[in-house]
């Protein structure tokens, strides 16, 4: 498809950039990109959907601010392996993680919480997810050992129809008993259908989307964001959340949970 034809789908601003991908290996170089999937916006069984080799792989550019370098996305489920991934002590990842036929990541049982083998500081990463009933899951970044403990900033996956009356800050695309979400609703997809997610950071700034919805900006300095610590479960941890650099985390609490398209990209923009 053609970045016009992205163009009047979306009626974006004509400063925005697009690229198309007849494939999920990205380019060694690209144009400054953010990432949305063509299938949040559109029915499965719209022909601009249907005419996409991989369906979901379209991304575009969100008109950036600075000039950037560019870099490439990274597949952290590369050659359906999971060797850029280990337990937090280092051990390989355990027989709860496996990827399944189509490149699917998926968590039964108790297989522990797993990291990155590699740390990173401002990153984008995007990711399809889908939740078990009555689930509850999430991906950290800029985790570090705090004592005897490995804590980080959280973006929450959770069964949210299964929580009516659940805060809004632990609900899905939240920053997890942290920041509660800007819509008051969330563009989540039916049960059993994968959704789009996206975690930006970039110069202690953050963001959660998910199908294409901004859920999360925030600062992570200042005197906001220490309130927010305050009044959060991780008030015991001096300057939570202010450090710069971290692996990023599949979290295992006791569900079923499948990501699949886990692609990371390392920022170098001069803004």
């Amino acid at each position: 498809m053609s970045g016009s034809a992205v163009n009047t789908l979306f009626g974006c601003a004509s400063n925005c950039h697009f690229v198309s991908l007849n494939s999920v290996a990205l380019p060694g170089i690209l144009k400054v990109a953010a990432i949305f999937f063509l299938a949040s916006y559109l029915p499965t069984e719209s022909p601009a959907v249907k005419s996409i080799p991989t369906l979901l792989l379209i991304l575009f550019s969100l008109c950036p601010t600075g000039t950037a370098t560019a870099q490439t996305y990274h597949n952290l489920l590369a050659g359906d392996r999971l060797d850029q991934w280990s337990k937090v002590n280092g051990d390989p990842v355990g027989d709860g993680w496996k990827i399944e036929d189509g490149g699917v990541l998926h968590l039964s049982g108790k297989g522990g919480n797993i990291v990155t083998r590699e740390k990173y500081g401002d990153f984008e990463l995007w990711f399809e997810f889908r939740i078990s009933e009555k689930g509850n899951s999430g991906i950290k970044y800029r985790v570090k050992p705090y004592g005897k403990r490995w804590l980080g900033l959280e973006y929450q996956i959770l069964d949210d129809a299964a929580y009516p009356k659940l805060t809004r800050s632990h609900l899905t695309a939240s920053l997890y008993d942290l920041v509660t979400p800007i819509p008051q609703t969330t563009r989540l997809k039916p049960d059993g259908e994968f959704n789009v997610g996206k975690i930006r950071v970039k110069n202690q700034r953050v963001q959660h989307w998910v199908n294409g919805q901004l859920m999360i900006d925030q600062c992570l300095t200042g005197p906001d964001w220490r309130e927010h610590v305050a009044k959060s479960k991780f008030n015991n941890q001096p300057e939570f959340g202010e450090n710069v650099l971290g692996q990023i985390m599949l979290t295992d609490h006791n569900s079923d949970v499948w990501l699949r398209n886990v692609f990371v990209r390392r920022l170098d923009y001069r803004n």
